[in-house]
């Protein structure tokens, strides 16, 4: 549940701009709103919807979404959290969008955290090195002192800063707690150990001994979107770009406890549509999300996290099967028999959840089935109508 796209195309139109095509990743634009889905009230830690529409840009089509709601959590009784500021203090950080913004930003997480909280400050330049020591939560004073004191200058040894984060997150890593790097940088790794195979091999180690690691992207000239969803994604994070003080408070305060804490890790959604009366389908967004079919029951596979309170949706665009298409004669080697049981014509699809809670190895499964019933556009939900909307949006942007 990434939302970095958003506020990332956002400052491209601001400066009159129109977003690179891979910049715009869809199920991110979606996800960057709030959403009113129930929380969940059972044992499992989110609730699941579905809603079955006319698609609005295609009248002849159905829109499918598919959503997960998160628990809140209260963040008093949350568990001890075990946080390493990796924080980029190169030359190309010293404009007004990118340090002294970041340094707004971190005020605003420092102003969150509790007495059983602790933070190290890590820093990278042309070398690294650790500017605070492991310090409580309750010593806020200390911990903005030394945020204030950052400035920028030198090269990016971001890979020598990393691994000195997560050395550092190791010797004070709390056991059942929230054990988690944030780096925030704009994204320019151009010294040292910096191959993408490598880093990525790094922070998957890592992810496996309980080590996260979430991103906040600054600024724009040489920002390295692609990189930075990487890390995030390989290291069971969230990435988010901040372009305004705005932006911070919603990252960092509206939303704190989905940024830092994770009910639920390697979340995959599986859908099995019934031929019957689904002939097409396609997925919108999530292209470099996707997993193979038999991935879904391989719990070595890494997926996705979701964070309390995060709600995360998904549209399927739909063709309805007609009796054009069952008996479709366009085709030149094979004809589309028609094997038609009326045991299920009122199932449009059947869903699987699998997820782990995020000490856990083992993954649990939920199934929902989802009825062939759907609603004109103007009678669907206001959370169906909005989301679509930017779902359109993006499709746009993409030249969809």
């Amino acid at each position: 549940v990434d939302n970095a796209s958003y506020s990332l195309i956002r400052r491209y139109l601001q400066r009159g701009n129109k977003p690179p095509k891979d910049a715009v990743r869809i199920e991110e634009m979606i996800n960057y709103f709030n959403y009113d889905f129930e929380a969940s009230k059972g044992k499992h830690p989110f609730g699941i919807y579905t809603e079955l529409a006319a698609c609005p840009w295609n009248e002849d089509n159905q829109l499918l979404q598919v959503a997960l709601q998160a628990k809140k959590i209260d963040t008093k009784h949350a568990p001890a959290s075990n946080l390493v500021f990796l924080i980029d203090v190169s030359g190309s950080m010293n404009v007004p969008n990118k340090l002294p913004l970041l340094k707004k930003a971190f005020g605003l997480l420092v102003k969150q955290l509790r007495a059983k909280d602790k933070v190290a400050i890590v820093v990278y330049a042309g070398s690294s090195g650790i500017v605070l020591a492991p310090t409580s939560g309750v010593e806020k004073a200390t911990i903005l002192a030394a945020i204030e004191r950052l400035h920028a200058g030198g090269g990016t040894a971001g890979a020598q800063g990393l691994e000195l984060a997560y050395k550092v997150a190791e010797e004070n890593y709390i056991a059942g707690g929230n054990n988690r790097i944030i780096l925030a940088t704009d994204g320019d790794f151009n010294i040292g150990k910096s191959s993408d195979i490598e880093m990525e091999s790094m922070i998957e180690q890592q992810r496996k001994k309980g080590i996260f690691i979430s991103v906040t992207g600054y600024g724009m000239g040489n920002y390295k979107d692609s990189k930075m969803e990487i890390i995030a994604d390989k290291g069971n994070g969230n990435y988010y770009y901040i372009d305004t003080a705005l932006e911070a408070k919603k990252v960092f305060v509206t939303e704190f406890s989905g940024t830092l804490y994770s009910l639920a890790k390697d979340v995959k959604i599986q859908i099995e549509f019934n031929p019957n009366v689904v002939h097409k389908y396609r997925l919108i967004g999530y292209e470099n999300r996707i997993l193979a079919a038999d991935d879904f029951q391989n719990d070595y596979k890494d997926a996705g996290e979701i964070g309390a309170g995060h709600s995360v949706v998904a549209f399927y665009e739909i063709v309805p099967t007609s009796s054009q298409v069952q008996e479709d004669t366009d085709l030149k080697y094979q004809k589309v028999k028609n094997t038609r049981s009326m045991k299920y014509d009122n199932e449009l699809a059947t869903v699987k959840f699998r997820y782990k809670k995020p000490t856990k190895t083992k993954s649990k499964l939920l199934k929902k089935t989802i009825k062939n019933e759907p609603i004109s556009f103007e009678k669907a939900s206001n959370n169906f109508q909005f989301a679509s909307t930017v779902a359109g949006f993006g499709m746009l942007l993409r030249n969809s």
